[in-house]
């Protein structure tokens, strides 16, 4: 038995066809490896029977919302349920393997939050594997960390860190972006465990240029709440170096003096510089709030 007081949160929208598989093998799994444990799954107000699946697990807790709310906002619920130390996010549609909660848990308390990255063995289709990659490459950038999967749904975290950021989750999909880059901008730990995901059961919510695009405003959205010069400072010299640029040509290639548009760009440069400058100290009070919360 691993003695470690743990939450399973199961965020679940219509998924009446893998649900009851899945609790069936996440039930017998938990009572065999943990002494302390809870399972919360939080239906967002589907349409099909998957309250009524869960609800014949007795030793799972439901938790409904009166109408669809979103993927992070269901997470929200179920962390904000949550009682034990630790809380342990997967999905409900069969393609995390509960086994590697072993991994996961392990390293928790060691480590702030535990991402479960997918391998290169993972079942998923090519242009979403592709868009994934593009992510976390984005992500590093911002973080200076090496980002391995940036939106996987299978993680764990301390309960009392997490809930520091629950504030900054979109009711939408990419919690699972915004809860990387508030735990690494945050200063807290990160570790990535190795998993296989399968693929999985049933149809995708996640629409890859609609929710994609949603990714991308979440990393530049958390990226100037922690770290606003990664995304000022490249702004700034972009105008500055295209108005200097803009100056020599008028100067040396049409032998003309400098132009009004040449300072403009240039001004417009500096002045995104320093708004940057002040945004970052307003993150750094900001930040300083939530350590005192």
């Amino acid at each position: 038995m691993i003695n470690k007081s743990v939450s399973l949160i199961i965020p679940a929208y219509n998924e009446e066809k893998a649900i009851a598989g899945s609790l069936e093998n996440i039930s017998s799994f938990m009572k065999s490896n943990f002494s302390d444990f809870e399972i919360l799954v939080v239906n967002d107000a589907s349409s099909d029977r998957t309250a009524e699946e869960v609800s014949k697990f007795a030793e799972v807790k439901l938790i409904s919302h009166p109408y669809n709310k979103g993927n992070g906002a269901t997470v929200r619920t179920g962390i904000r349920n949550a009682s034990k130390e630790f809380v342990v996010m997967m999905d409900a549609d069969g393609q995390h393997d509960i086994k590697d909660i072993l991994g996961i848990t392990d390293l928790l308390g060691v480590y702030d939050c535990v991402v479960g990255a997918r391998t290169e063995t993972s079942e998923g289709s090519f242009h979403r594997n592709l868009a994934n990659k593009f992510y976390n490459y984005l992500a590093s950038y911002v973080t200076n960390l090496k980002i391995e999967d940036l939106t996987s749904g299978y993680r764990g975290f301390k309960t009392s860190v997490i809930k520091k950021f629950l504030y900054l989750f979109p009711n939408g999909f990419s919690y699972p972006t915004t809860s990387t880059l508030a735990i690494i901008k945050g200063g807290y730990n990160l570790k990535y465990y190795p998993i296989h995901a399968k693929k999985r059961i049933g149809k995708s919510k996640i629409r890859l240029f609609r929710d994609g695009f949603r990714f991308l405003l979440i990393i530049v959205k958390i990226s100037i709440l922690f770290s606003p010069l990664k995304i000022f400072l490249p702004v700034s010299m972009l105008f500055a170096a295209g108005g200097v640029i803009h100056m020599f040509y008028k100067i040396i290639l049409l032998g003309a003096r400098y132009t009004q548009f040449s300072i403009f760009l240039i001004s417009v440069g500096v002045i995104i510089f320093l708004i940057g400058l002040l945004s970052e100290q307003i993150a750094t009070l900001r930040f300083d709030k939530v350590e005192e919360d």
